[in-house]
């Protein structure tokens, strides 16, 4: 089953910099303002490396973005900017946070490890959703050139009893590192080195069955690079020195955070649809041609909160299609969708993104899977009154507000073997990239 291995991190110099200054939300949740910031608050930042800004390089010397991250990266630890452990280590990581919309303050417990990657197909780690092209060929550079991860893949255990996490967290010591992010969230690291407890954690391990909860790119990523080193690899002696478990070649691990889903710190948002640049597109004739498969209301004008609670009201499969007209209600006809989706796993039929984008985006639109996968015409939106002013600016056709998939269901498609729509789930908050680094070489 799950195999896990503690590492040698690279880690920021506390000595050198702040670490306020240079961790950094995951790439594909840096918005460009984030980068401009990111870029202001230290030349040694983590987003020069995992999303730098392409204007700064010189192309006629043959650079680019991952070419000068892998320089930036050999010069930091060349420069003692980032240091790496001098033992092999897990840490527990914990955040601290409110949850949006409901000023509950909540408490998230994982740790960092590295991993050992399997291909689905093993059924030890399962996905829950389908990828996006651009953004795997684009780490997948990243990796070939600096041949490092510097984030971590969230996956997700079950342990009713939390006895990983009394292993982990026993109650005593200050953390080792601590930062506050953007959101308001605290990030607490605490190290752990000692071999009998790391042994214990990958005994209680060993059983688990595993659900990638956010990274799925960068699994996939990872998973392909490491097919590729098969068998060509050794591995690392100093952890079998301490007879402690190993990868059986660097490539064959990445680095992870795991989380206990059986946890009340798991939060769950829903991720906005924002539909643009159609050659086509006419309110009244969506608004009728949705009636073949919903049962379609107007909405009185309000704001994003007020439409996500109409959301919250619905029983079955629904969502709101914001237009620079009114607003619109859409919720499944069950005998229409029963007999349209009829090829579907019931468990599928039971998700509102599966009749977003089989009926509405697909059939009304004209969006096939590929056009959605190759993010032609749509783009993803946790902020759902950002999603609708872009509507409101002209900037796109039609926004879909969207309610957030419950973790029984996620859990019932991902170990059913399935997958569900792109970018239906959106765990909050999400982990800093830069606490750890796993260098392969």
């Amino acid at each position: 089953m799950a195999r896990i291995y503690p590492f040698r991190a690279w880690r920021y110099n506390p000595s050198t910099v702040r670490l306020d200054d240079v961790v950094t939300q995951p790439y594909d949740k840096i918005s460009p303002a984030m980068q401009q910031a990111y870029y202001q608050r230290s030349p040694y930042n983590l987003v020069r490396i995992i999303l730098g800004l392409p204007e700064l390089f010189d192309a006629e010397e043959g650079e680019n973005v991952y070419t000068r991250a892998a320089r930036d990266f050999r010069a930091w630890r060349q420069q003692g900017v980032l240091v790496k452990e001098k033992e092999p280590c897990v840490f527990a990581y914990a955040q601290r946070f409110t949850a949006p919309g409901t000023g509950i303050v909540k408490e998230r417990r994982g740790f960092i490890a590295l991993g050992r990657l399997h291909d689905y197909s093993e059924q030890v780690v399962f996905r829950h959703e389908q990828t996006l092209s651009k953004p795997r060929t684009d780490r997948l550079n990243l990796l070939r050139a600096t041949r490092a991860h510097y984030g971590q893949i969230f996956m997700l255990y079950s342990d009713p009893a939390r006895a990983v996490e009394r292993i982990l967290y026993d109650g005593g010591g200050a953390a080792d590192a601590e930062v506050t992010d953007e959101y308001g969230v605290q990030h607490r690291l605490w190290r752990i080195s000692d071999p009998p407890t790391i042994n214990l954690l990958t005994t209680a391990m060993a059983d688990k069955k595993l659900i990638i909860a956010d990274g799925h790119h960068r699994y996939e990523t990872a998973l392909h690079y490491a097919k590729t080193y098969a068998g060509n690899g050794t591995a690392k002696a100093e952890h079998s020195v301490m007879q402690l478990p190993q990868p059986p070649y660097p490539e064959a691990a990445a680095m992870m955070t795991f989380v206990n889903m059986d946890s009340d710190g798991l939060v769950i948002l829903p991720t906005h649809r924002v539909v643009h640049s159609l050659q086509v597109f006419d309110s009244a004739t969506f608004a009728k041609s949705a009636e073949e498969f919903f049962v379609v209301s107007a909405l009185p004008a309000a704001n994003a909160e007020g439409y996500l609670q109409t959301l919250q009201n619905q029983s079955g499969p629904a969502f709101v299609a914001v237009m620079r007209n009114e607003p619109l209600l859409l919720r499944s006809k069950p005998e229409v969708a029963a007999a349209t989706l009829a090829n579907v796993p019931e468990r599928q039929r039971q998700l509102d993104l599966r009749h977003l984008h089989s009926l509405v985006l697909d059939r009304l639109l004209g969006l096939d899977a590929e056009k959605v996968s190759e993010q032609t015409n749509i783009r993803y939106l946790r902020d759902a009154g950002e999603a609708m002013e872009q509507v409101h600016r002209g900037e796109a056709d039609i926004t879909f507000l969207t309610k957030p998939v419950a973790m029984e269901q996620l859990k019932e498609v991902a170990f059913a073997g399935e997958v569900m729509p792109q970018k239906s789930t959106d765990f909050y908050p999400k982990l800093l990239s830069g606490l750890t680094i796993y260098a392969l070489d």
